[in-house]
């Protein structure tokens, strides 16, 4: 039974061998507005999304991109002897959800008081192999 368990390991160890993983907890923007960048590149190819990344005008768009290339590092980490290139690295999940929100008051006419809702979200972001 325990030689079963350590065979199952190892096959589950090798099967994320494939699958590289970067996240970031607290981004100061809200899941709403980042959506719109993450939906552009969704399921493409890494060097496609960096380009697309770099030149989209979103503040999300360059943390994305640093993102990206942390996934990327975190892959070369797992896998030192394989190339980018021949693995076909594309982003295979990659998702956004809402974190949580600081309140504020700010004064308003009359002696009101507005409330101000500053979001924060958070981003998840796989890659995958096409040629593995």
């Amino acid at each position: 039974m325990g030689r079963r368990k350590h065979e199952m390991a190892k096959a589950i160890k090798e099967k994320k061998k494939h699958v590289a993983f970067a996240s970031l907890s607290n981004h100061g923007v809200s899941a709403k507005k980042t959506k719109l960048v993450v939906d552009l590149v969704r399921g493409m190819d890494i060097t496609r999304a960096l380009g697309v990344l770099k030149f989209t005008p979103n503040k999300s768009a360059s943390v994305i991109e640093k993102l990206l290339l942390s996934a990327i590092a975190n892959w070369e980490n797992k896998n030192p002897d394989r190339d980018i290139e021949e693995a076909g690295l594309y982003i295979k999940e990659i998702f956004v959800n809402q974190k949580g929100m600081l309140k504020r008051i700010q004064p308003a006419p009359q002696g009101r008081a507005h409330r101000i809702r500053k979001r924060f979200s958070e981003i998840k972001l796989i890659l995958g192999e096409k040629n593995s």
